[in-house]
């Protein structure tokens, strides 16, 4: 099971920071859903999540992040067994924009290059300043 650290940060509104320590995969990213639901279900509205402690993340570690940015929007998250048409399923287009209650804060090189050779960073922010992330709420 994936350790993650739940806090919250306020700004104009609050902001709850999930940090998960540990590699994003198969064996982990259940973790980091059930995570943001929980927060969810406790109120939460808005969502950094701080990638500082997570070194590698795989195509599993991209689902949760669609599945996040969903059930912010709402939504009913993708089917975790569709493999990379969950993928796909996240919003894209110049029409839909940034997500505006899921952002990113801090991932390291290895993950952010994944988030930009699939095309992620073209709708979740992602900050390397955590109050200027919590600001953009």
């Amino acid at each position: 099971m994936m350790k993650i650290s739940v806090s919250q940060a306020k700004g104009r509104i609050e902001v709850t920071i999930l940090r998960p320590h540990g590699d994003l995969d198969a064996a982990s990213y259940t973790d980091l859903i059930a995570a943001a639901q929980e927060a969810r279900q406790a109120g939460a509205s808005d969502i950094l999540l701080d990638l500082a402690g997570t070194p590698y993340m795989s195509s599993s570690g991209l689902v949760a992040l669609q599945s996040i940015a969903a059930l912010l929007r709402d939504e009913e998250p993708p089917d975790l067994e569709a493999g990379w048409d969950a993928i796909r399923a996240i919003k894209r287009g110049p029409e839909a924009g940034f997500q505006e209650h899921f952002k990113l804060l801090n991932p390291r090189p290895r993950v952010s290059h994944v988030l930009e050779m699939v095309g992620f960073t073209r709708f979740l922010e992602v900050h390397t300043d955590l109050e200027e992330a919590v600001a953009s709420f």
